[in-house]
């Protein structure tokens, strides 16, 4: 199990947890109250939320094509390894999120 923090202007906004390769749960922490990271997950009473297969706004954030071949060769990482992906890329993502791994 693999665990990133959210941020979302720089405030940590929620968690995205790896359960298996499969399922993925992403989670608003208590005290956030600002703007939702997506129109998918709105903040909203429900502060959680569960996916099967890897959540398709944080795929979105991925790099494609030569970009994506260099992360790859360049950190080792799986093609099929989304997670991985995004925590190697989430300290530069274009817009207001950031993605940084949480040190167990």
């Amino acid at each position: 199990m693999r665990k990133a923090n959210i941020f979302f202007d720089g405030e940590l906004a929620g968690y995205l947890t790896e359960i298996n390769e499969k399922q993925f749960v992403f989670e608003y922490i208590e005290a956030y109250s600002g703007n939702s990271i997506s129109l998918t997950i709105p903040v909203s009473k429900k502060r959680r939320f569960e996916f099967e297969g890897f959540p398709s706004f944080f795929d979105g954030l991925l790099p494609e094509g030569v970009q994506l071949d260099g992360l790859l060769r360049q950190n080792k990482i799986d093609r099929n390894d989304n997670f991985s992906q995004l925590l190697a890329v989430g300290g530069d993502l274009v817009g207001a999120i950031t993605v940084k791994e949480v040190q167990v």
